[in-house]
């Protein structure tokens, strides 16, 4: 692995290079294989996560198109639900918690360039944090999460919402930025 992988993989500033296009050509070309398939080619789409992401658990349904950057970042637990048009900047790890229902063109956008550093900006420099999605959450269309923003099991975040902040369990919240409007009733128990 070269310098800037590492770096990526340790949350450091890093540059793009040839070993990371690479990388992210070989998603796309599984991206294509993915959304290019057939409304019957189940086992076609099945393949191409497979080989593209780094963990896909039992029952998991990804609806095309979908768009990730790198895919071996990305960690879709049992039972998780990816509408249409999503795209997962996964620079860093995301994690999408089982029984998680995301919402038709939801964005998980992991990378951050320097604020201050104007020179730094201007060569290409940037970081990228994890963003984790807990269990039996339901974002809403087109729900926008940040980078290093993890969101508690049992949340709902409302259509259209900035995600900015961690979100703890059992909250509805909405609206850019997102900010939490009520508490939500604990889970009986698991069903």
């Amino acid at each position: 692995m070269g310098e800037h992988a590492e770096r990526l993989a340790r949350g450091e500033w890093y540059l793009d290079d040839p070993e990371l296009q690479e990388q992210r050509r070989r998603c796309r070309r599984l991206l294509d294989d993915f959304n290019s398939a057939g409304a019957d080619e189940d086992d076609e789409r099945h393949r191409a996560l497979t080989a593209m992401l780094g963990h896909l658990g039992a029952d998991v349904e990804v609806v095309p198109r979908f768009q990730c950057t790198y895919g071996a970042h990305v960690r879709l637990d049992d039972g998780a639900f990816v509408n249409a048009n999503a795209f997962f900047m996964d620079d860093a790890a995301i994690t999408v918690g089982a029984h998680a229902r995301l919402g038709p063109g939801a964005q998980l956008m992991t990378a951050l360039h320097p604020i201050d550093d104007h020179a730094r900006r201007r060569e290409g420099w940037e970081r990228a944090l994890p963003i984790s999605i807990g269990e039996n959450c339901w974002l809403g269309a087109s729900v926008t999460v940040g980078a290093g923003v993890s969101i508690g099991r049992n949340t709902v975040v409302g259509a259209g919402s900035l995600v900015l902040r961690d979100l703890p369990d059992h909250v509805l919240a909405t609206g850019s930025p997102a900010r939490i409007i009520r508490t939500l009733p604990p889970e009986d128990g698991a069903r």
